[in-house]
């Protein structure tokens, strides 16, 4: 196979995988740098990037232009995504992380609950696939950090089968109450 075609089949891969993805712009700050004659001001962008099937990725870009700034944290998001475990229409379990002073906790919820999250919460879980979440910002409302904190909290996620073993428990006991009755069926 010629350089060329994998060349191009790579675009095509990638066009393809672009179209797929659920893309939000969080965030987008005004950022100035003092110097001699003057401010020069960029604009930093957060996107949160995620298939709704369990992979979700969280880019950062700064640029001088809004435009750039966002493809660069779009670009990011996708290079940093990564697979999270889902039961059903929620987490597996309770996990709470913190990045910087933002603080997030996040819980299972009972299909039919929604994604109760603010924004930043919100974008992610969304953009991985969860649709029943109870969470909690605790911490920094500063909306990077709490979209960091957040990515740092489903990637801690364990599926609930391999918690019960580490554990050395019977996973009926781990399971959620609302899942329980499915795995006796």
């Amino acid at each position: 196979m010629a350089r060329g075609e994998k060349r191009e089949k790579r675009r095509e891969r990638e066009r393809d995988e672009r179209e797929e993805l659920d893309e939000r712009v969080v965030h987008i700050a005004r950022t100035a740098k003092v110097v001699k004659g003057g401010r020069r001001f960029a604009f930093r962008a957060v996107v949160v990037v995620g298939d709704q099937k369990g992979r979700v990725g969280v880019g950062v870009g700064k640029a001088r232009e809004v435009p750039d700034a966002i493809r660069k944290a779009s670009d990011r998001a996708r290079k940093a995504m990564v697979v999270i475990p889902l039961l059903g229409t929620t987490i597996p379990h309770q996990v709470q992380s913190d990045f910087g002073a933002g603080k997030v906790m996040l819980k299972p919820a009972s299909p039919g609950t929604g994604v109760i999250a603010g924004g930043g919460v919100r974008a992610v879980v969304e953009a991985a696939g969860v649709k029943d979440i109870l969470s909690k910002s605790l911490g920094s409302d500063n909306i990077l950090n709490v979209v960091q904190a957040t990515f740092a909290a489903l990637q801690t996620l364990q599926d609930f089968h391999v918690e019960a073993q580490r554990r050395g428990v019977d996973p009926r006991r781990l399971a959620p109450f609302w899942h329980r009755e499915e795995m006796h069926g």
